[in-house]
């Protein structure tokens, strides 16, 4: 597991420098046929993630949100660049994000914020950390003045969360950063308290990685009726937190069904 943590690593230092490489010229912003934004950084970084796996592990497969390669139980599952609307605009609120997916089961995390030179790792059973400092949840209620919560939500997501957001809104205080991953972050270095996110197809992409840094740091991830779920695979959304508020949340999400 240290291999592949290095690994990701390595793979993350160059994703930022593609990014940051873009950022401030023409990204090379177009629309894909689900009307989502890709650039050129996304496509890059998918493209290299490809090349290296095929050289240092050519029995891997590859699950890139742009692009995949193989079969297997070994799956290493790419947000190249999460954010991408925020990104193509220039703002700079967007992560890359790389999770080691065995059988299912998120192993190793890495997710790379190049805009603060922040990086957040984890391996299951390790403990998680930004920059080699150890990080962890908050303990905060959901009625606390402190808490803040990330949501997601777009027309097309399977899920309409916005009556649930309504009603946990009247405890703690929501907002929208622009980056799923980004949140989750908030969420493991006990910025945040919870993220709540309703994407499910292909969108394992955004959530692998998160998974194994926020509950390494403490805190609890599950789909978005607190049932756990395959990483290799489409997700059935996902709620991230601190665990404290975890069941709380889950609760009201259930009146969705």
């Amino acid at each position: 597991m240290e291999e592949y943590l290095e690994f990701a690593k390595e793979i993350a230092a160059e994703a930022g420098k593609i990014m940051l490489k873009y950022f401030k010229e023409d990204n090379g912003a177009n629309y894909k046929f689900d009307q989502t934004i890709v650039t050129k950084a996304d496509l890059e970084i998918n493209s290299y993630l490809i090349k290296r796996i095929k050289e240092k592990f050519p029995t891997h497969s590859v699950d890139g949100e742009e692009e995949q390669f193989g079969k297997s139980d070994y799956v290493w599952v790419c947000d190249p660049v999460d954010g991408t609307a925020m990104y193509a605009r220039h703002i700079p609120v967007a992560v890359f994000s790389l999770a080691l997916v065995i059988n299912g089961e998120s192993q190793i995390g890495v997710v790379y914020d190049p805009f603060t030179d922040s990086l957040y790792t984890a391996a299951k059973g390790k403990g998680a950390y930004k920059n080699g400092t150890p990080i962890h949840v908050n303990d905060v209620s959901l009625e606390d003045r402190r808490s803040v919560s990330n949501f997601d939500m777009w027309p097309e997501a399977h899920y309409n969360i916005y009556d649930s957001i309504k009603e946990l809104g009247k405890k703690t205080y929501f907002v929208g950063v622009g980056s799923v991953i980004r949140a989750c972050m908030c969420v493991a270095s006990g910025d945040f308290n919870l993220a709540i996110f309703p994407g499910t197809k292909h969108k394992n992409c955004d959530i692998a990685a998160a998974k194994v840094i926020v509950e390494e740091a403490g805190g609890k991830v599950t789909d978005i009726f607190g049932e756990e779920q395959r990483y290799d695979q489409d997700i059935n959304g996902a709620v991230i937190s601190n665990g404290k508020v975890h069941e709380e949340v889950i609760s009201e999400l259930k009146k969705m069904k």
